[in-house]
């Protein structure tokens, strides 16, 4: 079959499939999750076994590098990880068909609003074959069907845990379809998928900024998405300094090669010459390269200077730049420049201008006192996550369950006439 029947038939099997799912009990969409648990550790050393297969293909191409490897590693600890998400989404509460928000209008009629699934849903995503399992899961208890398209570089892994997914919908009855994973790495797949507007209702791109751009260029389909995670951290004058160094090295250096990591530290004028060089000793522990505008230059004298790109570049890497600033003001108008509307973090012990920062950042995730890290849908209790949205229509932030549904108006009568 070609690229272009193959494409076809994923997605007429997927809206077939979508009206099963989205009409399953919530009792069945969890017995669905409960046997993909086991299914996941029945096949724990074939998971292990296909990921090394495909580190040791990555070696052999121009992207292996420490942060390309740690996105496509899955350990005993991701395993882990995966099941404890799957979990949480188990113990969620089911929201498709719940009405709420019920009003008796003065003609008689009750207005409210049922939560629907979305319907299809394409996941094209790279590196991180988590995700596989994450959106099949999220999907599955929201009660949509997902075509799920990952990177060439993932494949056996990928394969391997879609497996795990085809079996538990196959004990449990349900068809086989709401959960299909493209098994051929031909790039002009992406190009077809997204073309099909009349089976697949949303598309959801996780990767690198270049293939978010491509899709979000080509699409003909509504795209949840974000291009960049530039992620600030502002150290106010009235910052604690210890939260303030615990906070920024965790933000920097917990993971790297991820869209939640800071990528440029703002700190107040005020503190800075007392802050920085203390922050410097840490990062010098964990090989952090530092760019600095001239006033940092001034403070840390072996750090590198700041273009003017290093504001807006995500460099998923061991590089941090650092700016000096007059005041809250200067950091929010710095954010608004540069920022990229993802993770944004403010440290101070003052509550008016922590109110502030949190009322004028307009980024999907804005924080007080607290690591970027945390801006993930686990973290958020939201068990996992299909994606960060910096949409400003239907779902912002951590993706979950309730961002895979939307609502209906729902009217009940009784004869009335207008």
């Amino acid at each position: 079959m070609n690229n272009i029947d193959y494409v076809k038939q994923t997605c007429i099997n997927a809206k077939s499939s979508s009206k099963e799912i989205s009409c399953l009990s919530e009792s069945k969409k969890n017995l669905i999750l409960k046997s993909l648990i086991d299914e996941i550790n029945l096949k724990r050393d074939d998971i292990k076994d296909a990921n090394s297969k495909d580190i040791e293909s990555l070696k052999l191409t121009d992207n292996f590098n420490n942060a390309f490897v740690d996105r496509l590693l899955i350990d005993d600890l991701r395993i882990d990880s995966m099941i404890s998400s799957i979990s949480e989404i188990i113990a969620f509460k089911d929201p498709v068909g719940e009405i709420t928000n019920i009003k008796e209008m003065s003609s008689g009629i009750k207005v409210g609003k049922m939560s629907m699934p979305l319907g299809v849903i394409a996941m094209i995503y790279e590196s991180r074959p988590n995700v596989t399992i994450d959106a099949s899961a999220l999907c599955i208890k929201s009660g949509n069907s997902i075509i799920l398209r990952g990177g060439s570089e993932s494949i056996n892994t990928n394969i391997v845990l879609s497996d795990c997914i085809k079996m538990a919908l196959s004990q449990n009855n349900v068809n086989q379809n709401v959960v299909q994973l493209i098994d051929r790495t031909d790039r002009s797949i992406v190009n077809e998928l997204l073309a099909q507007h009349n089976y697949i209702d949303i598309v959801i791109p996780r990767g690198g900024k270049n293939l978010i751009k491509l899709i979000d260029k080509l699409s003909s389909i509504p795209v949840l998405k974000h291009l960049d995670g530039i992620c600030h951290v502002f150290i106010d004058r009235h910052a604690d300094i210890n939260k303030a160094l615990k906070i920024a090295i965790n933000s920097k250096t917990q993971r790297t090669g991820v869209c939640n990591a800071m990528e440029t530290l703002i700190v107040d004028k005020n503190i800075a010459e007392e802050f920085l060089p203390l922050l410097e000793e840490q990062l010098k522990s964990h090989n952090v390269e530092i760019r600095g505008c001239s006033k940092t230059r001034n403070i840390l004298k072996e750090v590198l200077l700041a273009s003017d790109s290093d504001w807006s570049t995500e460099y998923l890497d061991s590089i941090l730049s650092i700016i000096i600033v007059d005041e809250c003001n200067d950091a929010i108008d710095h954010i608004s420049k540069y920022g990229s509307g993802h993770t944004d973090v403010i440290v101070t012990e003052n509550k008016k201008i922590a109110e502030t920062f949190l009322r004028n950042v307009d980024s999907s995730s804005v924080m007080h006192n607290a690591s970027s890290r945390f801006a993930d849908g686990y973290e958020y209790g939201l068990g996992a996550e299909i994606g960060i949205s910096t949409n400003k229509l239907h779902a912002r932030g951590p993706v979950g369950i309730e961002g895979l549904t939307n609502k209906k108006f729902i009217v009940l009568g009784n004869g009335n006439i207008r």
